[in-house]
């Protein structure tokens, strides 16, 4: 089934969008981190078809951001260079922080996307109006989800659900011609 085929049979959740939120390590990493230095701490990789699908639907109109776990220089950087709406980090408790956005966005849990792929993400992965995860996760996640990529951890995986959400709200990219 194509993307946008997919995309048809999950319209009703996905067109009720506003808010996309996304966990950072094992979705928009490989969950790969390397200890860099005392100055940058742990470091990630990220995948730029993620930031550049993050970056389409911020332009149009979407709130779009991370809620993590992990905290070093790289979060911070990769998501203040993406500009992103907002990023909570260094908790692997999140409930507090999903609860922040609803109220920030004045929002309901189901105009809320999460993406998530790991234990404690579950309760997120539950509430949200649509959820998301990788194949390379553990079961009990993969249960809860309504939506499992073919991309893994780190390969554009982000970018896969982020068209998803553009295929459902119509949202095409302006790309000028010569």
């Amino acid at each position: 089934m194509s993307l946008k085929d997919t995309a048809k049979k999950f319209e009703d959740k996905l067109k009720k969008i506003k808010v996309v939120v996304f966990d950072l390590d094992g979705i928009l990493t490989n969950a790969h981190v390397w200890w860099e230095s005392e100055e940058v701490g742990f470091n990630r990789a990220f995948n730029i078809y993620d930031g550049y699908g993050m970056k389409l639907l911020m332009k149009a109109g979407l709130m779009v951001g991370v809620i993590t776990g992990g905290n070093s220089v790289s979060v911070l950087k990769r998501t203040g260079q993406l500009g992103v709406d907002f990023c909570y980090a260094g908790n692997e408790d999140k409930r507090e922080a999903f609860l922040d956005v609803m109220k920030r966005y004045d929002v309901s849990a189901d105009q809320i996307l999460y993406m998530g792929d790991e234990l404690f993400d579950i309760p997120l992965l539950k509430k949200a109006g649509f959820s998301a995860t990788v194949p390379n996760t553990c079961e009990e996640v993969r249960e809860v989800v309504d939506y499992v990529t073919q991309r893994s951890s780190g390969k554009g995986c982000a970018r896969e659900v982020i068209d998803l959400v553009r295929y459902a709200q119509n949202i095409i990219p302006e790309i000028g011609d010569f």
